[in-house]
């Protein structure tokens, strides 16, 4: 039996991703609008990220913005790119205090150019932290992460830098844009949804998945320590047999 599988699992996951879903319908239930419910999702990031500085967790994905939001209506995707811009100008030096790194991941070419340049800001003034990696999925989809990943490899191959046979998995995973990270542990999804929705699709092939019936906005520090509590009672296999009688 490998090392990998042999090792006890420890208490606490080295990676947390999050589905945050729900902003919507919390709002539509208290007669609000969208707008309302992006905003209480905001905070509820911050209780998020307090919880797991708290708890020890070393990465945080957030799937802020997915690649098929740029379907809304352009009102509600202006309200979201207005909501990002505001928290790159207001909250991120209070992470970089508290010793948070900020990445961000996704296809950011759609974003305009002056937003580009303080998500860049950010990871810049960010890059020393090492208490949290928080990362941002914006404009991401996990099919797509795969085909950039693919089509990057194939240009490899073509300049002559790498053979197909040469590409393993290990080798495919460094060309996604989850470069450097370790895959999740476990992955979140609020609001009583039971599916990934195109979220780190290759990175989540042996996480252990949580759903759990809250809208994102009423997602709390008791809530992450639910799925902390969820994720030590369950046995990784990463796809081996059980050990013991059968």
């Amino acid at each position: 039996m490998s090392t990998r599988l042999a090792d006890k699992k420890p208490a606490i996951p080295t990676h947390v991703a999050v589905i945050m879903d729900g902003n919507g319908r919390w709002a539509r239930e208290r007669g609000l609008p969208r707008l309302a419910g992006h905003r209480a999702g905001a905070e509820a990031v911050a209780r998020c990220v307090r919880a797991a500085m708290q708890r020890g967790v070393a990465y945080l994905t957030l799937y802020a913005f997915s690649s098929e939001n740029w379907a809304r209506g352009q009102e509600e995707v202006s309200d979201l790119t207005g909501l990002l811009r505001y928290y790159l100008r207001h909250k991120v030096r209070e992470l970089h205090k508290e010793g948070v790194r900020l990445r961000f991941i996704g296809d950011l070419a759609r974003f305009d150019d002056s937003l580009r340049e303080e998500l860049a800001q950010a990871e810049s003034l960010t890059r020393g932290n090492s208490k949290l990696t928080l990362i941002l999925a914006l404009s991401y989809g996990g099919r797509l992460d795969i085909v950039q990943a693919a089509q990057r490899l194939a240009q490899e191959a073509k300049n002559g830098r790498i053979a197909p046979e040469q590409i393993t998995e290990s080798v495919f995973t460094n060309f996604l844009w989850t470069s450097g990270v370790p895959d999740p542990d476990v992955v979140v999804r609020t609001s009583g949804e039971c599916r990934l929705s195109n979220f780190l699709l290759w990175q989540s092939a042996y996480a252990e998945l949580v759903f759990l019936n809250v809208f994102w906005p009423d997602f709390n520090e008791r809530h992450f320590a639910m799925v902390l509590d969820q994720y030590a009672q369950r046995e990784r296999r990463f796809g081996a047999r059980p050990q013991g009688p059968a």
